[in-house]
């Protein structure tokens, strides 16, 4: 090989973020095996790039020995010493063995070397992207769906949005623009495989942090969130300052930055509570739209009684208990919810 090689792998490795004693540690390694392959040797080969000019030179190592058992490893203290009087046994003596035709050899060895660690390089850069990224939204575009997997392009890189992770009754085809949660991202043979969702809650208190410049800024703050993908969720906050109201701030004016979340979800409702250091006001708040007379929260046991007018009763519970479940899964309280004929036709 020549200096102008050795000039273009040190700048391809520049361009690429590699070090260039990377690559040429890694091209020596692989004309190591090269020469064995080629060569059919089972000797302790050392190879020698010439970082400059490109010059290579495969030498044998041999241990001095007094009696040769394989010439191929050994070399006996008469014929060390023949090479250089210094030698003792147990010396290693490196041995020149370079073939005449090794250049070429050599040569198709660096590239397909340097072109591995490229790509090697290239994919550990999107992996620490990415694996940065955990646990943040992207925005891809669709590309091909694949077993009911859809295959989202990211730019640098691809995303799996598996089936159990896509809203129910969501349809995607190619070309369609979706925000999807970088759920996990895994080191593979053929680089990153990064797993998004758009069922999952963070995906929902992301998009609040994108769209509410309040939330961003730690003014108001997100409790918790609970959700029923493409059904409904819930969405609990508290704000820092008595003179920002978080409700107001997260709905917006005129209802627009909801509407906004509401529509990357197709339409999923979102319920917008106020959070309460008191568990009974809190969940109180939780069970939004439906009206509360009465709460009685058993600290203990996290469990609470919940009372509403006759006429609220089904509002308070939902549609097939879904109002019920969603404000249990954002207070983390067991809700018993009854009316107040209910309540007192027990007392």
């Amino acid at each position: 090989m020549n200096a102008d090689f050795m000039q273009a792998f040190e700048q391809l490795g520049k361009e690429k973020g590699i070090a260039s004693e990377i690559i040429f540690d890694a091209i020596e390694a692989a004309l190591i095996s090269a020469y064995k392959r080629n060569f059919g040797s089972a000797q302790n080969v050392h190879v020698s790039l010439d970082r400059l000019t490109g010059e290579i030179h495969v030498y044998a190592r041999k241990t001095v020995v007094e009696e040769v058992k394989d010439s191929r490893l050994e070399m006996s203290l008469s014929e060390a010493r023949a090479i250089d009087p210094r030698y003792e046994l147990e010396d290693v003596v490196e041995v020149e063995v370079t073939p005449k035709n090794f250049g070429r050899i050599a040569a198709q060895t660096a590239k397909q070397v340097v072109v591995q660690r490229i790509r090697e390089a290239e994919r550990g850069i999107i992996y620490e992207e990415f694996s940065n990224r955990e646990s943040d939204i992207v925005t891809g575009i669709v590309q091909r769906i694949e077993q009911k997997n859809v295959f989202v392009d990211l730019g640098k890189a691809e995303a799996i949005l598996a089936p159990l992770e896509q809203i129910p009754g969501e349809t995607y085809k190619h070309g369609d623009r979706l925000k999807t949660y970088i759920i996990e991202v895994k080191k593979t043979t053929k680089g990153p495989q990064i797993l998004v969702s758009r069922t999952h809650p963070g995906l929902l208190k992301r998009l609040f942090e994108l769209e509410v410049p309040e939330i961003h800024d730690g003014v108001v703050e997100l409790k918790s969130v609970a959700r029923e993908p493409g059904l409904r969720s819930k969405i609990a906050v508290h704000s820092r300052d008595e003179n920002v109201d978080p409700v107001g701030a997260c709905v917006g004016h005129k209802g627009m930055r909801v509407q906004t979340i509401v529509n990357e979800l197709r339409g999923e409702k979102i319920d917008i509570v106020k959070w309460n250091v008191d568990p009974a006001k809190y969940i109180a708040n939780a069970l939004s739209p439906a009206k509360v007379v009465s709460v009685e929260a058993n600290e203990a046991e996290k469990i609470s009684k919940v009372i509403v007018p006759d006429y609220q009763l089904s509002l308070a519970i939902g549609k097939e208990g879904q109002n019920a479940r969603l404000a249990a899964k954002l207070t983390g309280w067991k809700i018993d919810i009854k009316s107040e004929s209910q309540a007192q036709a027990n007392d």
